[in-house]
């Protein structure tokens, strides 16, 4: 099985491989272009519409000549590159250049040399922008229920609530994670262009709001990543001290969890994690059965409860509850304290929203996206509650996070705690590979003007970081006190802006900016200037009204 190290040649991302030669200017531009303060809004909606108009006729085209899917295909599919499929994507009839007209591909899919703005060729700019989409929506949708899928938590978070207000609480936030992500998709789909790809999360606060926005998004998932992937060091760590009955320091436990994940985390494109995250959705489902069957079959872990909640949590009956339950039997805390402990983790399980433009910006046909995500939140909440309910009807105030380490047999115990161990290790590398892609962007390209990625000597500093970031988050994570307070700390502080607050916001700006845009206003390519009829409040207002009560509910 090949894998994309860092230094394996024909990265699918390099535009060297795009059919235009070795164009390193090209890149540089359009890296600068991404966060270019001279680029209006309107600008970026012009060039974004051309772009969705192209991506439609290429995925036309692409379709009709990968014929019908087979059972075969699909599994090649998910052990491919992904740089040929590039190839077929850039081969349409027909396309529009950057002035709006149509300009003919030759017989290699390749647009005619024509200068644009800033002297690079139509062709340059659309093969260096599209070299890396070569994701499609099932891979999209592995990725997105291994980013957010957490199910492990679910039955401790119901014992700290009760059975209604869980279920209450699970299915309220999972409404809420689906619309934000549509509003997402929305907001990426109007800005993102060939000439301005959109690369993170940020990016979109960027166009709609400027770069402190930016600046400041970036921060917080700078944290969020860290912290995610220490807390899955954490959980992990424990896994592996189960297994091992406590006969190996805990340090050291943590350490070993750390060294595998700096050898998978080599891997550097998203395209490469999508046959990765698919074993991991399968694993996770097998891990979720077992649980439920050993749970209805024999006793809770009193031992592992006691030791980590106290005397109170020893060996006696189970209680559940249908609201919440009273002092003393949640071992997140007594009454409110407990109930927000339980809140709080399920803001955590929806968490990964802030992922969804980095996999939208490797998508050959991001019109896609919307199956990725619907078929992904839904199955999400469906495994949440049945698996919540289930387990939580059994085990009651015993429930632990994670369940796999509530188990009571051994054997069972220690074949889920192996599995988790396992899909743990994919999730955190694909938390980590966005997190050193954000760092790296953001601080080692822009401050310190480092080489992209796709060069040889980005391709070595790839190297270098992620052994640096992953002993990081080691360090973090060896501090931590109790996992359970600290992912749902995080989720309070990260995941709760992240997945419902900030798109509120990013959707309320960007929906009135673009209904203040008018059929008498016009954009002109060759100046780049955009003659807006107002400007200030009084735009603000007037694009507010259009669809006042989308706005409100967004800001509300």
């Amino acid at each position: 099985m090949t894998t994309a190290t860092t230094l394996e040649g024909n990265d699918p991302r390099d535009p060297t491989h795009a059919a235009f030669g070795d164009n390193e200017p090209v890149e540089k531009q359009l890296a600068h272009n991404i966060h270019d303060r001279s680029v209006s809004f309107e600008e970026y909606v012009y060039y974004a519409t051309i772009t969705r108009a192209d991506e439609k006729i290429a995925n036309e085209r692409f379709v009709a000549a990968a014929g019908p899917k087979s059972f075969k295909s699909v599994i090649k599919s998910r052990f491919s590159k992904g740089h040929k499929e590039s190839t077929a994507l850039d081969s349409p009839t027909a396309d529009n250049n950057s002035n709006g007209e149509k300009t003919a591909y030759d017989e290699n899919g390749i647009i005619p040399a024509r200068r644009n703005l800033g002297g690079i060729t139509d062709s340059e700019w659309k093969n260096a922008s599209r070299a890396i989409r070569t994701a499609g929506w099932s891979s999209v949708f592995y990725l997105i229920t291994t980013d957010i899928l957490g199910p492990f938590s679910v039955p401790w978070a119901f014992a700290q609530m009760g059975c209604g207000p869980g279920v209450a609480l699970y299915t309220v936030f999972g409404g809420f994670a689906m619309y934000f992500g549509f509003q997402l998709w929305k907001v990426f789909m109007a800005l993102d262009s060939d000439r301005y790809p959109m690369k993170s999360y940020a990016d979109c606060f960027f166009r709609v709001y400027g770069r402190w926005a930016r600046h400041g998004v970036n921060i917080l998932q700078a944290i969020q990543l860290l912290f995610t992937v220490s807390i899955l060091i954490l959980s992990n760590g424990q896994a592996i001290s189960q297994v091992s009955k406590a006969s190996i320091c805990f340090i050291v436990c943590l350490v070993i969890f750390m060294a595998a994940g700096m050898v998978v985390g080599q891997i550097r494109t998203l395209q490469r994690f999508g046959w990765l995250a698919n074993f991991a959705v399968w694993i996770n489902l097998l891990i979720l059965f077992i649980a439920m069957g050993v749970a209805a079959n024999s006793p809770p872990n009193y031992a592992t409860a006691e030791a980590s909640f106290g005397p109170n949590f020893g060996p006696g009956p189970v209680h559940t509850y249908a609201g919440t339950p009273p002092d003393g039997m949640a071992s997140g805390g007594s009454g409110f304290v407990g109930s927000l402990n339980g809140l709080n983790q399920a803001v955590y399980s929806y968490g990964g929203a802030m992922l969804f433009i980095s996999f939208l910006a490797e998508m050959r046909h991001p019109w896609d996206f919307w199956k990725g995500i619907l078929c992904a939140d839904i199955f999400i909440y469906v495994v949440y509650l049945f698996f919540g309910v289930f387990v939580y009807s059994y085990q009651g105030q015993y429930a632990f996070n994670p369940v796999m380490q509530g188990l009571s047999p051994y054997n069972w115990q220690t074949a889920t705690n192996i599995m988790n161990i396992v899909t743990g290790l994919i999730a955190a590398c694909l938390y980590g590979n966005i997190g050193i892609k954000v760092a790296y962007v953001e601080v080692f390209q822009e401050l310190l003007h480092a080489p992209p990625l796709t060069t040889k000597t980005g391709k070595f500093l790839w190297v270098a970081l992620v052994p640096a970031y992953w002993a990081l988050a080691w360090v973090v994570c060896a501090a931590i006190p109790q996992f359970s307070y600290i992912s749902g700390l995080v989720g309070a502080v990260c995941i709760l802006q992240f997945t419902y607050t900030f798109p509120a916001i990013l959707a309320f700006g960007f929906q009135i900016q673009k209904d203040a845009m008018v059929p008498e206003e016009s954009f002109d390519p060759a100046t780049r200037t955009y003659n807006r009829i107002d400007t200030g409040v009084k735009r603000w207002v007037r694009g507010f009204k259009v669809k006042w009560h989308l706005n409100a509910f967004n800001f509300f």
